[in-house]
């Protein structure tokens, strides 16, 4: 095998580096941004998390696998809890949900935000305390308002003049008064994939801001008052890195709460900015930490509440990825590698498309590195492929691999702990893989690997 001649390929590599100046230290060096905090290279060249060899992982849970630093997560519920001190932190379930994590979440003291019933039930199992959850869905049915309420849900985000109806029918005949946010679509276009931009006009949540809807429902509900109308919410996107539409957003949201104190004399006392905080998938990714962001959100609401002379609301965010994302890597095995000649390398991997449809369906960058061992071998540029059977089963598009690497070889990708095991799928029938939690030198599986029985379970013929 051989390595690629010095610019032949992928000028936009941009801070992965041009192939002629990459060298073998290179390849096996780990970027600390990228990796969870724990993670470390042994002497021996195989990665160790958690005080855990990559290697004894693999041998004794299989792959492919999500290995999550337990450490890691509650370092980063806490940086969360110590920057926003003033503020809700809500834990965004969606970018991973399951009763372990939902523990660790709720002895950190985090909020958590759920947005189906499925992960209602999942929360609830775990016994986190109701109060302190907060329920997203631009759809939510019937039945999971009603359990909601019946649950105790601290506050229902409300998202449509149906649902206002709905809550407030529900609320009634339960006999309770539910506290909810307003979402408002407040025109900001994030600096983000089309897909997880969430508060330009053209999408599907909340009230329109410049339309007068989100005026317009206020008024419905204080008129009505069979909600408590608590306050404000806008989410702006994911993967998000300039504060900047953070800001227009607050500016927009409090300029709403101005005019519903002027129109109807009630000054609402929360705001929820959302989450979407981004983080480094790739060493081009260039994240802030939690104290910045909160400096910066903290200056933003009291800056414009000054401006509005509006009384500074109860903050509430809701990193999700910010938290899970960096904590957790993906580890695979290499199966076959196949050299097209002046056009790239694949190397194919016993997982893909259904552990992480993130590459495929958003154009996601992701970074892998030789896990299992060290290497002195030339950096090959390589792709990083899945073995399902679609083209466009894309682990990792572009990433520099020692060319020596061979089936058997281990590789890790890292942040993979938001939306690859909660978007995983069967697809081509592959069951889904573990998450395994390594803290202290154990290990114990969090999420059980499927299995063809579990698939067969559900196919009742």
């Amino acid at each position: 095998m051989r390595t690629h001649e010095a610019g032949a390929l992928h000028g936009d590599l941009g801070a992965r580096g041009p192939a002629w100046l990459r060298t073998p230290e290179d390849v096996n060096a780990l970027v600390p941004e990228l990796w969870p905090r724990t993670v470390t290279r042994a002497g021996t060249g195989d990665l160790v998390i958690g005080g855990v060899s990559v290697r004894d992982l693999a041998a004794e849970h299989g792959t492919p696998a999500y290995f999550l630093d337990e450490d890691d997560l509650r370092s980063r519920c806490r940086d969360f809890q110590a920057a926003f001190s003033d503020a809700d932190v809500y834990y965004a379930g969606k970018s991973f949900l399951c009763k372990a994590v939902v523990k660790v979440i709720d002895e950190e003291g985090l909020f958590l935000d759920i947005c189906t019933g499925g992960e209602l039930a999942i929360a609830l199992a775990a016994g986190f305390p109701p109060e302190r959850m907060g329920f997203h869905g631009n759809n939510k049915s019937v039945r999971e308002l009603q359990r909601a309420v019946d649950a105790g849900v601290g506050r229902i985000v409300v998202d449509s003049f149906q649902e206002i109806d709905r809550l407030s029918e529900i609320s009634e005949k339960s006999g309770t008064r539910q506290a909810v946010l307003l979402r408002v679509t407040v025109g900001v276009e994030a600096h983000t994939h089309e897909f997880i931009a969430t508060a330009h006009e053209d999408q599907k949540f909340g009230f329109s801001l410049a339309g007068g809807d989100a005026f317009a429902a206020a008024t419905k509900i204080l008129d009505e008052g069979k909600l408590d109308l608590r306050g404000l919410h806008s989410h702006i996107g994911s993967q998000i890195f300039d504060t900047s539409g953070f800001e227009v957003a607050a500016r927009r949201v409090l300029e709403l709460q101005r005019q519903i104190r002027d129109a109807r004399g009630v000054e609402l006392p929360e705001l929820d900015l959302g989450g979407g905080f981004g983080i480094a998938y790739t060493t081009q990714d260039d994240p802030s930490p939690a104290g910045d962001l909160a400096k910066r959100i903290n200056k933003i609401v009291e800056g414009e509440c000054d401006l509005a002379s509006l009384a500074i609301p109860k903050l509430s965010i809701e990193p999700g990825r910010a938290i899970v994302g960096p904590s957790v890597f993906t580890l695979y095995e290499v199966g076959t590698v196949k050299d097209v000649d002046g056009i790239r390398t694949y190397v194919s991997v016993d997982g893909g498309m259904s552990d992480n449809i993130r590459t495929a369906l958003y154009d996601a960058s992701y970074s892998a590195t030789l896990a299992s061992r060290e290497s002195t071998a030339e950096p090959l540029l390589a792709r990083v492929v899945g073995k399902h059977c679609e083209s466009g089963d894309i682990v990792v598009k572009d990433e520099f691999l020692p060319a020596d690497v061979q089936p058997g070889d281990l590789l890790a990708v890292p942040g993979t702990g938001a939306y690859c095991r909660s978007m995983a799928s069967n697809y081509n029938h592959v069951p889904r893989p573990p998450v395994v939690a390594v803290r202290d030198g154990a290990a114990r599986v969090i999420v059980r690997r499927e299995t063809e029985e579990d698939l067969l379970a559900l196919d009742v013929g």
